[in-house]
Protein backbone atom coordinates (compact mmCIF):
# COMPACT_ATOMS: atom_id res chain seq x y z
CA UNK A 1 0.00 0.00 0.00
CA UNK A 2 2.22 3.36 -1.24
CA UNK A 3 -0.69 5.65 -1.25
CA UNK A 4 -1.71 7.10 2.46
CA UNK A 5 -4.74 9.41 2.04
CA UNK A 6 -6.57 11.78 4.96
CA UNK A 7 -9.69 10.16 2.44
CA UNK A 8 -9.93 6.71 4.49
CA UNK A 9 -10.45 6.77 7.82
CA UNK A 10 -7.66 3.84 8.72
CA UNK A 11 -4.95 2.37 6.61
CA UNK A 12 -3.15 -0.75 7.69
CA UNK A 13 -0.09 -1.07 5.68
CA UNK A 14 1.74 -4.51 6.24
CA UNK A 15 1.01 -4.67 10.22
CA UNK A 16 2.45 -7.49 11.88
CA UNK A 17 2.81 -8.64 15.72
CA UNK A 18 5.05 -11.47 15.75
CA UNK A 19 5.29 -13.94 19.21
CA UNK A 20 8.10 -16.66 20.05
CA UNK A 21 7.25 -19.42 17.72
CA UNK A 22 4.19 -17.79 16.52
CA UNK A 23 2.83 -14.71 13.61
CA UNK A 24 -0.62 -13.71 15.18
CA UNK A 25 -0.76 -10.67 12.77
CA UNK A 26 1.03 -11.67 9.06
CA UNK A 27 1.67 -8.20 6.86
CA UNK A 28 -1.87 -7.40 7.24
CA UNK A 29 -2.75 -4.51 4.81
CA UNK A 30 -6.22 -2.87 4.32
CA UNK A 31 -8.31 0.52 4.32
CA UNK A 32 -11.40 1.27 5.72
CA UNK A 33 -13.38 3.96 4.38
CA UNK A 34 -14.96 7.32 6.36
CA UNK A 35 -18.28 7.23 7.48
CA UNK A 36 -18.78 3.14 7.30
CA UNK A 37 -19.71 0.63 9.32
CA UNK A 38 -16.51 -1.73 8.39
CA UNK A 39 -16.75 -5.42 9.48
CA UNK A 40 -13.86 -7.22 10.93
CA UNK A 41 -14.77 -11.56 10.87
CA UNK A 42 -12.57 -14.10 11.39
CA UNK A 43 -12.40 -17.39 13.51
CA UNK A 44 -10.69 -17.35 16.92
CA UNK A 45 -7.28 -17.38 16.55
CA UNK A 46 -7.84 -15.29 12.94
CA UNK A 47 -5.89 -12.30 14.82
CA UNK A 48 -8.96 -10.09 15.32
CA UNK A 49 -7.83 -9.00 18.85
CA UNK A 50 -4.33 -8.77 18.40
CA UNK A 51 -4.80 -6.27 15.59
CA UNK A 52 -7.21 -4.33 17.55
CA UNK A 53 -4.89 -4.08 20.81
CA UNK A 54 -2.27 -2.62 17.85
CA UNK A 55 -4.82 0.03 16.94
CA UNK A 56 -5.58 0.82 20.50
CA UNK A 57 -2.25 1.17 21.88
CA UNK A 58 -2.06 -1.71 24.05
CA UNK A 59 0.44 -3.88 21.76
CA UNK A 60 3.37 -2.38 19.79
CA UNK A 61 3.30 -4.02 16.58
CA UNK A 62 6.41 -5.88 15.01
CA UNK A 63 6.46 -4.31 11.84
CA UNK A 64 4.36 -2.06 9.70
CA UNK A 65 2.42 1.49 9.74
CA UNK A 66 -0.76 2.28 10.73
CA UNK A 67 -2.32 5.61 9.28
CA UNK A 68 -5.72 7.62 11.05
CA UNK A 69 -6.89 10.00 8.11
CA UNK A 70 -3.16 9.68 6.24
CA UNK A 71 -1.31 10.68 9.52
CA UNK A 72 0.97 8.01 11.03
CA UNK A 73 -0.73 6.50 14.19
CA UNK A 74 1.95 4.61 16.85
CA UNK A 75 0.23 4.72 20.12
CA UNK A 76 1.37 3.72 23.30
CA UNK A 77 -1.39 3.34 25.37
CA UNK A 78 -5.54 3.13 24.92
CA UNK A 79 -5.56 6.92 26.36
CA UNK A 80 -3.15 8.07 23.17
CA UNK A 81 -4.94 6.04 20.85
CA UNK A 82 -8.28 8.04 21.56
CA UNK A 83 -5.99 11.38 21.39
CA UNK A 84 -5.16 10.11 18.37
CA UNK A 85 -9.06 9.21 16.80
CA UNK A 86 -9.49 5.45 18.02
CA UNK A 87 -11.84 4.95 21.17
CA UNK A 88 -12.68 0.87 21.84
CA UNK A 89 -15.92 -0.55 23.01
CA UNK A 90 -15.27 -3.49 24.31
CA UNK A 91 -17.73 -6.64 25.31
CA UNK A 92 -17.00 -5.84 28.81
CA UNK A 93 -18.70 -2.84 29.83
CA UNK A 94 -16.46 0.19 31.81
CA UNK A 95 -18.57 2.28 33.41
CA UNK A 96 -18.81 3.06 37.16
CA UNK A 97 -22.48 2.11 38.62
CA UNK A 98 -22.02 4.56 41.55
CA UNK A 99 -21.80 7.76 39.12
CA UNK A 100 -24.71 9.65 37.41
CA UNK A 101 -24.89 9.31 33.49
CA UNK A 102 -23.01 12.61 33.15
CA UNK A 103 -20.23 11.86 35.86
CA UNK A 104 -19.47 8.59 33.71
CA UNK A 105 -19.40 10.59 30.23
CA UNK A 106 -16.64 13.05 31.82
CA UNK A 107 -14.98 10.38 33.65
CA UNK A 108 -11.47 11.06 32.95
CA UNK A 109 -11.77 13.71 30.24
CA UNK A 110 -11.92 16.64 33.15
CA UNK A 111 -9.63 19.78 32.69
CA UNK A 112 -6.85 20.34 35.61
CA UNK A 113 -4.68 23.28 35.92
CA UNK A 114 -2.28 22.72 38.58
CA UNK A 115 -3.96 19.52 39.99
CA UNK A 116 -7.54 21.32 40.33
CA UNK A 117 -10.53 20.70 38.12
CA UNK A 118 -11.15 23.69 36.42
CA UNK A 119 -15.02 24.89 34.41
CA UNK A 120 -14.89 23.83 30.93
CA UNK A 121 -17.85 22.75 28.24
CA UNK A 122 -16.93 19.55 28.33
CA UNK A 123 -20.56 18.78 30.49
CA UNK A 124 -22.35 20.68 27.66
CA UNK A 125 -20.28 19.06 25.12
CA UNK A 126 -20.80 15.40 26.04
CA UNK A 127 -24.72 15.63 27.21
CA UNK A 128 -25.16 17.35 23.31
CA UNK A 129 -23.00 13.69 21.94
CA UNK A 130 -25.44 12.00 24.43
CA UNK A 131 -28.92 13.78 23.39
CA UNK A 132 -28.04 13.69 19.55
CA UNK A 133 -27.01 9.38 20.27
CA UNK A 134 -30.14 8.57 22.38
CA UNK A 135 -32.47 11.67 23.66
CA UNK A 136 -34.14 9.06 26.18
CA UNK A 137 -31.45 9.15 28.62
CA UNK A 138 -31.65 11.41 31.60
CA UNK A 139 -27.82 13.01 32.32
CA UNK A 140 -28.30 12.93 35.51
CA UNK A 141 -29.85 9.65 36.40
CA UNK A 142 -27.42 7.50 37.96
CA UNK A 143 -25.96 4.32 36.41
CA UNK A 144 -26.73 1.90 38.37
CA UNK A 145 -30.61 2.38 37.18
CA UNK A 146 -29.45 2.06 33.51
CA UNK A 147 -30.07 -1.62 31.19
CA UNK A 148 -26.68 -3.34 29.49
CA UNK A 149 -28.12 -1.93 26.79
CA UNK A 150 -28.41 2.24 27.76
CA UNK A 151 -24.88 1.63 29.83
CA UNK A 152 -23.43 0.92 26.33
CA UNK A 153 -25.06 3.94 24.92
CA UNK A 154 -23.02 5.86 27.67
CA UNK A 155 -19.82 4.31 26.47
CA UNK A 156 -20.42 5.10 22.99
CA UNK A 157 -21.22 8.38 23.76
CA UNK A 158 -17.99 9.26 26.05
CA UNK A 159 -16.25 7.86 22.68
CA UNK A 160 -18.28 10.04 19.93
CA UNK A 161 -17.84 13.17 22.93
CA UNK A 162 -13.90 12.25 23.61
CA UNK A 163 -13.05 13.57 19.22
CA UNK A 164 -12.91 9.85 18.79
CA UNK A 165 -13.40 9.49 13.98
CA UNK A 166 -13.10 5.54 14.64
CA UNK A 167 -14.98 3.43 17.37
CA UNK A 168 -14.13 0.00 17.77
CA UNK A 169 -16.94 -2.36 18.99
CA UNK A 170 -15.90 -5.64 19.75
CA UNK A 171 -19.18 -8.11 20.00
CA UNK A 172 -21.26 -5.20 21.50
CA UNK A 173 -24.38 -7.46 20.96
CA UNK A 174 -23.74 -10.35 23.57
CA UNK A 175 -25.38 -9.44 26.69
CA UNK A 176 -28.38 -7.65 25.07
CA UNK A 177 -31.77 -8.55 24.10
CA UNK A 178 -32.96 -8.84 20.40
CA UNK A 179 -34.90 -5.22 20.98
CA UNK A 180 -31.75 -3.70 22.76
CA UNK A 181 -29.61 -5.00 19.79
CA UNK A 182 -32.13 -3.05 17.60
CA UNK A 183 -31.35 0.36 19.32
CA UNK A 184 -28.20 -0.30 19.32
CA UNK A 185 -28.04 -1.07 15.57
CA UNK A 186 -30.18 2.61 15.17
CA UNK A 187 -27.07 4.39 17.33
CA UNK A 188 -24.95 3.59 15.36
CA UNK A 189 -26.50 3.99 11.90
CA UNK A 190 -26.84 7.86 13.59
CA UNK A 191 -22.98 7.64 14.28
CA UNK A 192 -22.14 7.15 10.80
CA UNK A 193 -24.27 9.96 9.54
CA UNK A 194 -22.13 12.39 12.10
CA UNK A 195 -19.24 11.14 10.22
CA UNK A 196 -17.99 8.76 12.93
CA UNK A 197 -16.42 5.10 11.16
CA UNK A 198 -17.37 2.29 13.46
CA UNK A 199 -15.29 -1.20 13.10
CA UNK A 200 -17.96 -4.15 13.66
CA UNK A 201 -16.38 -7.41 15.31
CA UNK A 202 -18.85 -9.60 15.75
CA UNK A 203 -18.84 -13.81 15.09
CA UNK A 204 -23.15 -13.00 14.47
CA UNK A 205 -23.15 -13.20 10.69
CA UNK A 206 -26.52 -12.18 10.61
CA UNK A 207 -25.54 -8.87 11.69
CA UNK A 208 -22.54 -7.97 9.49
CA UNK A 209 -24.86 -8.34 6.93
CA UNK A 210 -27.73 -6.35 8.35
CA UNK A 211 -25.48 -3.27 9.60
CA UNK A 212 -22.43 -3.26 7.31
CA UNK A 213 -21.09 -1.48 4.51
CA UNK A 214 -17.49 -3.47 3.95
CA UNK A 215 -15.96 -6.34 5.28
CA UNK A 216 -12.87 -7.76 5.97
CA UNK A 217 -11.77 -11.16 6.76
CA UNK A 218 -8.84 -12.31 8.53
CA UNK A 219 -7.73 -15.99 8.53
CA UNK A 220 -4.79 -17.80 10.53
CA UNK A 221 -3.26 -13.83 10.99
CA UNK A 222 -3.50 -12.92 7.71
CA UNK A 223 -5.65 -10.71 5.24
CA UNK A 224 -7.92 -12.86 3.24
CA UNK A 225 -10.36 -10.13 1.70
CA UNK A 226 -11.74 -6.58 2.00
CA UNK A 227 -15.07 -5.99 -0.18
CA UNK A 228 -18.57 -4.46 0.06
CA UNK A 229 -20.81 -6.46 1.73
CA UNK A 230 -22.84 -5.97 -1.17
CA UNK A 231 -20.73 -7.93 -3.42
CA UNK A 232 -20.80 -11.03 -0.69
CA UNK A 233 -22.91 -13.73 -1.81
CA UNK A 234 -24.31 -14.67 1.45
CA UNK A 235 -23.23 -16.53 4.41
CA UNK A 236 -21.99 -19.51 2.33
CA UNK A 237 -19.33 -17.23 0.79
CA UNK A 238 -18.23 -15.53 3.66
CA UNK A 239 -18.47 -19.13 5.95
CA UNK A 240 -15.80 -20.34 2.96
CA UNK A 241 -13.73 -16.68 2.87
CA UNK A 242 -13.30 -17.97 7.16
CA UNK A 243 -12.24 -21.61 6.79
CA UNK A 244 -10.60 -21.54 3.33
CA UNK A 245 -8.93 -24.56 4.12
CA UNK A 246 -9.82 -28.25 4.71
CA UNK A 247 -10.05 -28.64 8.85
CA UNK A 248 -7.63 -31.34 9.92
CA UNK A 249 -9.60 -34.03 11.14
CA UNK A 250 -7.81 -36.72 13.24
CA UNK A 251 -10.62 -38.50 14.63
CA UNK A 252 -10.74 -41.93 14.98
CA UNK A 253 -13.83 -43.68 16.63
CA UNK A 254 -14.12 -45.31 20.40
CA UNK A 255 -14.69 -48.44 21.21
CA UNK A 256 -15.41 -47.96 24.88
CA UNK A 257 -17.94 -45.52 24.85
CA UNK A 258 -21.07 -47.40 26.83
CA UNK A 259 -24.74 -46.29 27.55
CA UNK A 260 -24.30 -45.38 30.97
CA UNK A 261 -25.39 -42.16 31.42
CA UNK A 262 -22.92 -40.19 33.87
CA UNK A 263 -23.74 -36.79 33.86
CA UNK A 264 -27.46 -36.07 33.23
CA UNK A 265 -27.92 -32.29 32.78
CA UNK A 266 -31.52 -30.84 32.50
CA UNK A 267 -32.93 -27.17 32.07
CA UNK A 268 -29.89 -25.04 33.01
CA UNK A 269 -30.21 -21.59 32.77
CA UNK A 270 -29.21 -18.01 34.04
CA UNK A 271 -27.51 -14.52 33.17
CA UNK A 272 -26.22 -16.77 29.71
CA UNK A 273 -27.63 -20.18 29.58
CA UNK A 274 -30.94 -20.87 28.02
CA UNK A 275 -32.57 -24.07 28.78
CA UNK A 276 -29.52 -26.21 28.13
CA UNK A 277 -29.89 -29.69 28.18
CA UNK A 278 -27.46 -33.03 27.32
CA UNK A 279 -26.07 -35.59 28.66
CA UNK A 280 -22.43 -37.42 28.93
CA UNK A 281 -21.43 -41.39 29.21
CA UNK A 282 -19.45 -43.48 30.68
CA UNK A 283 -16.11 -43.26 28.50
CA UNK A 284 -16.91 -40.78 26.22
CA UNK A 285 -15.56 -37.66 25.47
CA UNK A 286 -18.23 -34.60 24.48
CA UNK A 287 -17.30 -31.53 23.03
CA UNK A 288 -19.03 -27.78 23.22
CA UNK A 289 -18.08 -25.86 20.62
CA UNK A 290 -19.05 -22.33 19.95
CA UNK A 291 -17.87 -18.99 19.17
CA UNK A 292 -16.64 -15.73 21.89
CA UNK A 293 -20.10 -15.46 24.15
CA UNK A 294 -21.63 -18.76 23.23
CA UNK A 295 -21.65 -20.35 26.78
CA UNK A 296 -19.08 -22.88 26.76
CA UNK A 297 -17.67 -21.87 29.83
CA UNK A 298 -20.84 -20.96 31.68
CA UNK A 299 -21.69 -24.88 31.09
CA UNK A 300 -18.30 -25.80 32.49
CA UNK A 301 -18.84 -23.43 35.67
CA UNK A 302 -22.26 -24.28 36.02
CA UNK A 303 -21.82 -27.76 36.16
CA UNK A 304 -19.01 -27.30 38.30
CA UNK A 305 -21.42 -24.95 40.84
CA UNK A 306 -19.05 -22.00 40.20
CA UNK A 307 -22.05 -20.43 38.82
CA UNK A 308 -25.54 -19.88 39.56
CA UNK A 309 -28.06 -21.45 37.64
CA UNK A 310 -31.53 -23.08 37.72
CA UNK A 311 -32.25 -26.20 36.10
CA UNK A 312 -30.90 -30.07 37.30
CA UNK A 313 -27.46 -31.89 37.74
CA UNK A 314 -27.30 -35.06 38.44
CA UNK A 315 -24.23 -37.25 37.99
CA UNK A 316 -24.79 -41.42 38.04
CA UNK A 317 -28.83 -40.70 38.73
CA UNK A 318 -27.87 -38.42 42.21
CA UNK A 319 -28.50 -34.63 42.26
CA UNK A 320 -25.28 -32.24 42.34
CA UNK A 321 -25.43 -29.27 45.03
CA UNK A 322 -24.51 -26.04 43.27
CA UNK A 323 -21.19 -25.58 44.55
CA UNK A 324 -17.84 -26.64 43.77
CA UNK A 325 -17.20 -28.15 46.88
CA UNK A 326 -20.69 -30.49 46.82
CA UNK A 327 -19.40 -31.12 42.73
CA UNK A 328 -16.03 -31.99 43.80
CA UNK A 329 -17.05 -34.26 46.56
CA UNK A 330 -19.80 -36.17 43.74
CA UNK A 331 -17.19 -36.52 41.61
CA UNK A 332 -16.36 -33.65 39.53
CA UNK A 333 -13.15 -31.69 38.25
CA UNK A 334 -12.73 -28.32 36.73
CA UNK A 335 -9.97 -28.01 34.40
CA UNK A 336 -10.36 -23.78 33.76
CA UNK A 337 -9.78 -21.67 31.01
CA UNK A 338 -7.32 -19.57 33.49
CA UNK A 339 -5.09 -22.35 34.39
CA UNK A 340 -2.69 -19.64 36.17
CA UNK A 341 -5.35 -17.72 37.95
CA UNK A 342 -8.12 -20.59 38.94
CA UNK A 343 -6.37 -23.68 38.10
CA UNK A 344 -3.25 -23.44 40.18
CA UNK A 345 -1.64 -22.21 43.38
CA UNK A 346 1.40 -20.75 41.34
CA UNK A 347 4.15 -20.14 44.59
CA UNK A 348 3.44 -23.50 45.88
CA UNK A 349 5.32 -26.61 44.20
CA UNK A 350 4.16 -28.95 42.25
CA UNK A 351 4.59 -31.72 45.39
CA UNK A 352 2.25 -29.05 46.87
CA UNK A 353 -0.06 -28.58 44.05
CA UNK A 354 -1.20 -32.16 43.15
CA UNK A 355 -3.32 -33.25 46.26
CA UNK A 356 -4.94 -30.18 47.30
CA UNK A 357 -8.53 -31.43 45.93
CA UNK A 358 -8.48 -34.56 47.79
CA UNK A 359 -6.66 -33.79 50.48
CA UNK A 360 -8.00 -36.48 52.70
CA UNK A 361 -5.97 -39.06 50.68
CA UNK A 362 -3.27 -37.74 52.52
CA UNK A 363 -4.37 -37.79 56.00
CA UNK A 364 -4.70 -40.80 58.29
CA UNK A 365 -5.87 -40.06 62.25
CA UNK A 366 -5.33 -36.69 61.58
CA UNK A 367 -2.07 -37.03 60.41
CA UNK A 368 -0.93 -35.69 56.99
CA UNK A 369 1.40 -37.78 55.33
CA UNK A 370 3.86 -36.26 53.29
CA UNK A 371 5.57 -39.41 52.05
CA UNK A 372 2.64 -39.72 50.42
CA UNK A 373 2.50 -36.55 48.90
CA UNK A 374 6.10 -37.18 47.48
CA UNK A 375 5.17 -40.16 46.09
CA UNK A 376 1.79 -38.64 44.21
CA UNK A 377 4.04 -36.15 43.00
CA UNK A 378 6.39 -38.44 41.20
CA UNK A 379 3.63 -40.43 40.07
CA UNK A 380 2.02 -37.75 38.28
CA UNK A 381 5.06 -36.44 36.89
CA UNK A 382 6.16 -39.80 35.38
CA UNK A 383 2.76 -40.43 34.35
CA UNK A 384 1.90 -37.10 32.75
CA UNK A 385 5.60 -36.38 31.66
CA UNK A 386 5.68 -33.11 33.37
CA UNK A 387 9.45 -31.44 32.25
CA UNK A 388 10.99 -30.44 35.55
CA UNK A 389 13.80 -30.41 37.36
CA UNK A 390 12.32 -31.48 40.65
CA UNK A 391 9.05 -31.47 41.98
CA UNK A 392 9.85 -28.87 44.28
CA UNK A 393 10.01 -26.35 41.77
CA UNK A 394 6.95 -23.73 41.87
CA UNK A 395 4.47 -24.33 39.22
CA UNK A 396 5.17 -20.68 38.18
CA UNK A 397 8.56 -21.48 36.62
CA UNK A 398 7.18 -24.34 34.26
CA UNK A 399 5.95 -23.75 30.60
CA UNK A 400 2.22 -23.38 30.07
CA UNK A 401 2.15 -26.69 28.75
CA UNK A 402 3.75 -27.91 31.93
CA UNK A 403 1.56 -25.71 34.10
CA UNK A 404 -1.49 -27.47 32.22
CA UNK A 405 -0.66 -31.03 32.88
CA UNK A 406 -0.07 -29.94 36.81
CA UNK A 407 -3.68 -28.81 36.45
CA UNK A 408 -4.45 -32.09 35.33
CA UNK A 409 -2.65 -34.42 37.92
CA UNK A 410 -4.83 -31.96 40.36
CA UNK A 411 -7.87 -33.44 38.50
CA UNK A 412 -6.96 -36.99 38.17
CA UNK A 413 -6.13 -37.25 41.88
CA UNK A 414 -9.05 -36.00 43.01
CA UNK A 415 -10.82 -39.40 41.55
CA UNK A 416 -12.97 -37.40 39.58
CA UNK A 417 -15.92 -39.62 37.09
CA UNK A 418 -16.13 -36.66 35.27
CA UNK A 419 -13.78 -34.22 33.76
CA UNK A 420 -14.55 -30.56 32.46
CA UNK A 421 -11.98 -29.39 30.04
CA UNK A 422 -12.57 -25.70 29.54
CA UNK A 423 -10.14 -24.74 26.84
CA UNK A 424 -7.83 -27.55 27.67
CA UNK A 425 -4.95 -26.83 25.53
CA UNK A 426 -5.32 -22.67 24.88
CA UNK A 427 -1.43 -21.04 24.55
CA UNK A 428 0.03 -24.32 25.07
CA UNK A 429 2.72 -25.26 22.14
CA UNK A 430 2.28 -28.39 19.32
CA UNK A 431 4.02 -30.85 21.47
CA UNK A 432 2.11 -30.09 24.65
CA UNK A 433 -1.23 -30.54 22.91
CA UNK A 434 -0.38 -33.79 21.53
CA UNK A 435 0.86 -35.04 25.28
CA UNK A 436 -2.67 -33.53 26.38
CA UNK A 437 -4.89 -35.28 23.54
CA UNK A 438 -3.64 -38.00 24.53
CA UNK A 439 -4.44 -37.88 28.16
CA UNK A 440 -7.93 -36.81 27.49
CA UNK A 441 -8.25 -39.97 25.32
CA UNK A 442 -6.65 -42.52 28.06
CA UNK A 443 -8.74 -41.11 30.59
CA UNK A 444 -11.42 -41.81 28.48
CA UNK A 445 -10.65 -45.38 27.01
CA UNK A 446 -9.93 -45.88 30.68
CA UNK A 447 -14.18 -45.06 31.58
CA UNK A 448 -14.00 -41.70 32.34
CA UNK A 449 -16.01 -39.30 31.15
CA UNK A 450 -14.60 -36.18 29.73
CA UNK A 451 -16.31 -32.82 28.21
CA UNK A 452 -14.18 -30.24 25.98
CA UNK A 453 -15.08 -26.68 26.37
CA UNK A 454 -13.18 -25.69 23.34
CA UNK A 455 -13.07 -22.71 20.39
CA UNK A 456 -10.79 -24.53 18.39
CA UNK A 457 -12.33 -26.74 15.63
CA UNK A 458 -9.75 -28.80 15.21
CA UNK A 459 -9.56 -29.53 18.46
CA UNK A 460 -13.35 -30.94 18.99
CA UNK A 461 -13.24 -32.27 15.90
CA UNK A 462 -9.81 -34.39 16.80
CA UNK A 463 -11.30 -36.22 20.15
CA UNK A 464 -14.74 -35.64 20.62
CA UNK A 465 -17.29 -38.46 20.02
CA UNK A 466 -20.13 -35.94 20.13
CA UNK A 467 -20.32 -32.80 19.55
CA UNK A 468 -22.53 -29.73 21.13
CA UNK A 469 -23.00 -26.68 18.74
CA UNK A 470 -23.48 -23.34 20.61
CA UNK A 471 -24.86 -20.04 19.61
CA UNK A 472 -25.67 -17.67 22.37
CA UNK A 473 -26.23 -19.39 25.21
CA UNK A 474 -28.35 -22.44 23.46
CA UNK A 475 -27.45 -25.55 22.26
CA UNK A 476 -28.32 -25.78 18.59
CA UNK A 477 -27.61 -28.89 17.85
CA UNK A 478 -26.05 -32.52 18.61
CA UNK A 479 -23.72 -34.19 16.10
CA UNK A 480 -22.05 -37.17 15.99
CA UNK A 481 -18.48 -37.03 15.02
CA UNK A 482 -17.32 -39.06 12.60
CA UNK A 483 -15.67 -38.65 8.68
CA UNK A 484 -19.09 -36.86 6.98
CA UNK A 485 -19.46 -34.33 9.33
CA UNK A 486 -19.92 -31.17 7.61
CA UNK A 487 -17.77 -28.31 8.88
CA UNK A 488 -19.55 -25.38 6.94
CA UNK A 489 -22.79 -26.66 8.57
CA UNK A 490 -21.13 -26.31 12.11
CA UNK A 491 -19.90 -22.87 11.19
CA UNK A 492 -23.09 -21.74 9.96
CA UNK A 493 -24.94 -23.07 13.06
CA UNK A 494 -22.58 -21.42 15.57
CA UNK A 495 -22.58 -18.20 13.70
CA UNK A 496 -26.25 -17.49 14.24
CA UNK A 497 -27.53 -19.90 10.80
CA UNK A 498 -30.70 -22.37 10.78
CA UNK A 499 -32.98 -22.74 13.78
CA UNK A 500 -32.26 -24.15 16.81
CA UNK A 501 -32.52 -27.54 17.65
CA UNK A 502 -35.66 -28.58 20.08
CA UNK A 503 -34.17 -29.94 23.07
Amino acid sequence: MSVHSDTFALELDGLSKEYPGVRAVDNVSFTVEKRTVHCLVGENGAGKSTLVKMLTGALRPTSGKIYVAGKNHTPTSPQEAREGGIATLFQELHVVDELSVIENLTLGMEKKRFGFFVKSDLEDRVVATLKAIEPSIDPTAPVSSLSVAQKQIIEIARAASSGADIIIMDEPTAALSEREVERLFGVIRRLRESDVTVIYISHKLDEIFELGDNVTVLRDGKHIVTKPLSQVNGRSELIELMIGRPVFQDYKPRTTVTDEVVLQASGLSNALLKDVSFDIKKGEIVGFYGLVGAGKTEIARAVFGADKYSGSIALNGKQVGHSPREAIAAGIALVPEERRTQGLFTSLSIRENIPVMNLPRMSAGGLYRSADEVSAAQEYVERLRIATSSIDKHTEKLSGGNQQKVVFAKCLFSQAELLLLDEPTRGVDVGAKTEIYEIIKNLADQGDAVAVFSSELEEVLGICDRIFLLFDGVVREELANGPNIDISHILNVVTGGGEAAVQ
